[in-house]
């Protein structure tokens, strides 16, 4: 795996005051799905928690990409 791949990913979730938002309710009852090596692994555990909840409009799960946080200096807009 090169290092273009090997880029940590957290998925969560938990429930939305507006499910157009990110402004998320309740942080204690907050769902951490896990830390991913990669965008592909991180998107495929979000769609398995996002379709789990598909009937909660309230509920919504993200994909936060942790090495941009770690090291902003080397963002690249075209990268995931």
């Amino acid at each position: 795996m090169t290092d273009s791949q090997n880029k940590m990913h957290l998925v969560f979730g938990g429930h939305v005051s507006d499910p157009r938002t990110l402004d998320f309710d309740d942080f204690q009852t907050m769902h951490i799905v896990g830390i991913y090596p990669n965008y592909e692994q991180a998107e495929e555990a979000w769609r398995a928690w996002a379709q789990r909840t598909v009937d909660d409009a309230e509920m919504k799960y993200v994909v936060v990409h942790l090495h941009r946080l770690l090291e902003p200096e080397i963002i690249d807009p075209a990268s995931k």
